[in-house]
């Protein structure tokens, strides 16, 4: 038996394994939840690891640089936060940190003193341009196990399974 064999069949199964080794009406949406998140985790720790090898760089400063790369007058550190989905705190830290690297510059608002406005440098276009060029080679990769019409297929049951994951969350705001 090689060291992979070996490897596998004595590793602990992760809950999405045990499930999908269940009977097939064990609670499938349960098991369709863990597949996707065990999939989800996977490209993010993918990502996360690539990022850091090759550009000494953190997943959520790549997606700061990325919601910038979208709007090239830039963004309201309030608009920033919303888009990434993080804490005003934790966002401040990360401008500061890419304001320091020289990668995206941080002025007044013109329209509201107390408001301040990120946008990418020259450098910071760069650099995210290299950065998004190998994010899309690997993600590329890591769906590169599908067919064209699969992908497709799967983002038309996704695209449904958000819309009624949508309406059970709106649900619950309005009761």
């Amino acid at each position: 038996m090689s060291s992979t064999k070996a490897l596998e069949s004595t590793a602990t199964p992760d809950a999405e394994t045990r499930l999908d080794h269940a009977p097939a009406s064990d609670h499938p949406e349960l098991r369709l939840w863990l597949r996707l998140f065990t999939c989800s985790t996977l490209v993010e720790t993918t990502i996360r690891r690539r990022l850091r090898a090759e550009f000494g760089e953190t997943l959520p400063r790549f997606d700061l640089l990325a919601q910038l790369a979208k709007v090239p007058g830039g963004l309201t550190l309030s608009e920033l936060s919303k888009r990434m989905m993080v804490s005003n705190g934790n966002l401040t830290a990360l401008v500061e940190r890419l304001v320091e690297a020289s990668w995206i510059e941080r002025q007044t608002s013109a329209t509201d003193r107390r408001v301040q406005v990120a946008r990418l440098t020259a450098a910071g276009r760069t650099a995210f341009r290299r950065m998004a060029a190998a994010h899309e080679r690997w993600i590329v990769e890591m769906v590169g196990g599908l067919t064209p019409d699969e992908t497709e297929q799967l983002m038309g049951l996704l695209a449904k399974w958000k819309a009624s994951a949508r309406r059970a969350f709106e649900g619950e705001i309005a009761a």
